[in-house]
């Protein structure tokens, strides 16, 4: 598979905006710090980007920091995050989150997947998301949009988003490590969609084998 060409095609259209980028999308893009990338992730869990957006600016309006995050109450951060869902648990796991950070790590966010993975509803996706957005470092963020796509090219061959990410570290050139969830995530949001995915305006169509089992 032309796995350069791919990425070319699809860099080009998420830079001139021929595939549309949700606001969260561009928010993330421009974040470059761990502690927040971690916190706007928790948000976006099962939450879709409009909802998220708002959140994440009422959230950081109250604290940016794990040590600022700490001092803030509950019930102050419920409202600001709220409709995200399950807004009073992500409330509690972000304070309790930011606590290890400060007490644990001397309020620095770790720089491993294995430690991050280590809070309470921090799992591999958002792991990466932090390793690459927050610290510039290597790492494949998979999420359904990556699973899905990174199969229906034919690219993988696998069942869950963690069997594509470890799959993914061992065929696609690091170089692209970073990028390739971004874009296969806009992909997602306009074109490549779980059902009735519009392949006649599919702007790597001919590089995909089309698998949709």
């Amino acid at each position: 598979m032309d796995i350069d060409n791919i990425f070319l095609i699809l860099k080009h259209d998420f830079d001139n905006n021929i595939l549309p980028h949700s606001e969260f999308v561009d928010f993330m893009e421009n974040i470059k710090n761990p502690y927040i990338v971690l916190i706007c992730c928790i948000l976006s869990l099962r939450t879709n980007d409009k909802t998220t957006i708002g959140a994440s600016k009422r959230m950081l309006e109250l604290a940016k920091t794990p040590d600022e995050m700490i001092k803030v109450d509950v019930d102050s951060l419920q409202n600001a995050i709220y409709p995200v869902g399950f807004y009073k648990n992500k409330a509690l796991q972000i304070i309790e989150l930011s606590k290890i950070i400060v007490e644990k790590y001397h309020s620095k966010v770790p720089k491993t997947i294995d430690e991050l993975t280590q809070f309470k509803g921090v799992g591999r996706k958002t792991a990466n998301l932090v390793l690459t957005k927050g610290f510039g470092l290597k790492g494949i963020c998979v999420d359904v949009h990556v699973h899905r796509i990174s199969n229906r090219l034919g690219y993988v061959k696998t069942k869950t988003p963690d069997e594509t990410e470890m799959e993914l570290r061992k065929i696609l050139p690091k170089k692209y490590w970073i990028d390739f969830n971004t874009y296969l995530v806009t992909l997602g949001q306009n074109i490549c969609k779980p059902q009735k995915p519009n392949c006649a305006n599919c702007p790597i169509s001919k590089y995909c084998k089309k698998v949709f089992n």
